[in-house]
């Protein structure tokens, strides 16, 4: 994208639809937890004009610039779980109080 001649808008997505559930099941599953023991829904917060189905659409920079997805969804969560338990670790070094929970 960077290298284009003149900037363009370009959609960055696997072209695959996950719910928040699934997120949450992995997430918390890395670290041996149940998401259902942590997470609440509350109706207060939904969005009354929220769309029922979003799923991004990368044709325009598959075919302009040969870009694909190389990361999966559930490789995706695992590395953002690697970065927050690393970030916690470093916390805790530096004199934080709280353990990071691992399964």
């Amino acid at each position: 994208m960077l290298q284009k001649p003149q900037g363009d808008d370009f959609v960055v997505a696997t072209g695959e639809a996950h719910s928040v559930r699934e997120l949450c099941e992995l997430a918390f599953g890395q670290v041996g937890l149940d998401y259902r023991d942590f997470v609440d829904k509350d109706p207060r917060y939904y969005r009354p004009t929220e769309v029922d189905h979003l799923l991004g659409d990368a044709g325009k920079a598959r075919s302009q610039l040969g870009w694909s997805p190389r990361t999966s969804f559930r490789e995706l969560v695992r590395l953002m779980m690697d970065a927050d338990l690393a970030l916690a670790e470093r916390e805790i070094r530096a004199g934080g109080t709280a353990e990071p929970r691992r399964g």
